[in-house]
């Protein structure tokens, strides 16, 4: 099992185009790129978790580090849920960051209600700031680990 950088250039990504919600994923995150202007240098980038040829889901940061804070976001694949594999992502980034910008706030939104996605925040120690208003999303919680 490993994580595979998400970059345009990736060969190892190919294995996994067949996969439609890998297709999005992909595609997503590159679009992500371009549109917070940054480039895709590790850490600060999207990743696809894999075990042999199958995806298990990805994980990300949204852009890297400004003011010093970085947003991370999660996904699994629905066929793999349940399975622990959101706090996995989440700590991998959370431990990504700190290897690299000790200091750094790790940033994360959620839906405002309860949920895997709050459960798994709460077990990594992260701390709900309150309820923003998200341009695209509208009212999320606004998470953060210092």
């Amino acid at each position: 099992m490993k994580f595979i950088p998400i970059k345009s250039d990736s060969s190892e990504l190919l294995t996994f185009e067949k996969n439609p919600i890998v297709q999005d994923v992909v595609t997503n995150v590159l679009q992500m790129y371009n549109v917070t202007n940054h480039l895709p240098i590790e850490p600060w980038i999207g990743y696809l978790y894999v075990r042999g040829n199958e995806a298990l889901g990805t994980c990300a940061f949204k852009s890297p580090p400004q003011n010093g804070q970085v947003e991370i976001a999660y996904f699994v694949f629905p066929e793999y849920e349940g399975k622990g594999l959101g706090t996995f992502f989440a700590a991998f980034l959370v431990a990504q960051a700190r290897l690299t910008s000790p200091r750094v706030i790790v940033t994360a939104q959620t839906l405002p209600e309860n949920n895997a996605s709050t459960r798994i925040l709460e077990r990594l120690n992260f701390e709900n700031i309150g309820e923003i208003i998200h341009p695209e999303d509208g009212k999320v919680w606004q998470w953060q680990r210092r």
